[in-house]
């Protein structure tokens, strides 16, 4: 007779040893089907961490709270989409840039519902955007536009190298969350975006900026780990020093978090 299978419900995730952290996908259409996807370098990143990483498609807001219950950490991904402008009180600017309104739909709502909870976060790129513009802040729909800021678009005539190498500098704010885990005030950063911060969410910390004065980094003050950046750590981030010290942190939190979940409840 064989031996039953284990379970794979909730109850079951959180007996594991390592955090489980989500992921939420992007939605893309492949052909003539729409699909979920995320980018391989994230879920990488989520293993350097050292949690197990969850790729979940779009869910109906009623179920974000049951989802909740099983993460140990969110991680918000990157997208060549970005957040719909109608969400911070604007019409499109271009038209020809992708946008997501699924994406929008439930990550919008879940980065309250997950930093509420204490559940650690970790957002990347657009994820930054949709974590300033879910919080109650608006976003420049193309910087470059903007007079004083510079173009921080990325190269699209070569590689991914090419695209991702380092092209300006950072500078962090003294005492804050990255300060703490870097302890390191300048260092160079990649960047490929056309959006950024506007109007920063009201109770934010700017974190770090970059040499025009637009804002890197952000976080929402408290005792739970967040972290909000617009460069994209996770690239090859087992090979920098500062992306590698960046996911330990996201990881010792989210390992944190699912340990403490695990403690018994207190005899009454």
């Amino acid at each position: 007779m064989k031996a039953p299978l284990p379970s794979t419900g909730p109850s079951f995730l959180r007996t594991q040893r390592k955090p489980l952290v989500l992921i939420p996908a992007c939605n893309r259409m492949l052909g003539y089907h729409p699909f979920f996807v995320a980018g391989q370098k994230y879920v990488d990143a989520a293993r350097l961490a050292g949690a197990i990483a969850l790729v979940v498609p779009s869910v109906p807001i009623e179920e974000i709270d049951a989802l909740l219950d099983m993460a140990d950490g969110i991680l918000l991904t990157g997208s060549p989409s970005n957040v719909h402008p109608s969400h911070f009180g604007e019409t499109v600017h271009d038209e020809s840039l992708p946008l997501d309104p699924v994406r929008d739909g439930w990550t919008l709502p879940l980065i309250p519902r997950a930093l509420s909870r204490g559940i650690p976060l970790f957002a990347i790129c657009r994820g930054f955007q949709e974590a300033n513009v879910a919080l109650g802040g608006s976003l420049h729909q193309a910087v470059q536009e903007v007079p004083g800021q510079n173009d921080h678009r990325g190269r699209t005539d070569g590689t991914a190298e090419i695209q991702y190498d380092f092209a300006h500098e950072v500078e962090v704010i003294p005492g804050g969350a990255l300060d703490a885990i870097l302890d390191q005030r300048i260092f160079r950063v990649n960047s490929v975006h056309g959006q950024g911060v506007n109007r920063l969410a009201p109770g934010l910390r700017v974190e770090a900026r970059a040499p025009d004065g637009l804002i890197e980094a952000f976080s929402l003050p408290g005792d739970t780990f967040n972290l909000c950046v617009q460069w994209h750590p996770e690239w090859q981030a087992a090979q920098n020093p500062i992306s590698t010290k960046l996911f330990q942190a996201f990881g010792a939190a989210c390992q944190a978090y699912h340990d403490r979940r695990r403690q018994p409840a207190p005899d009454r």
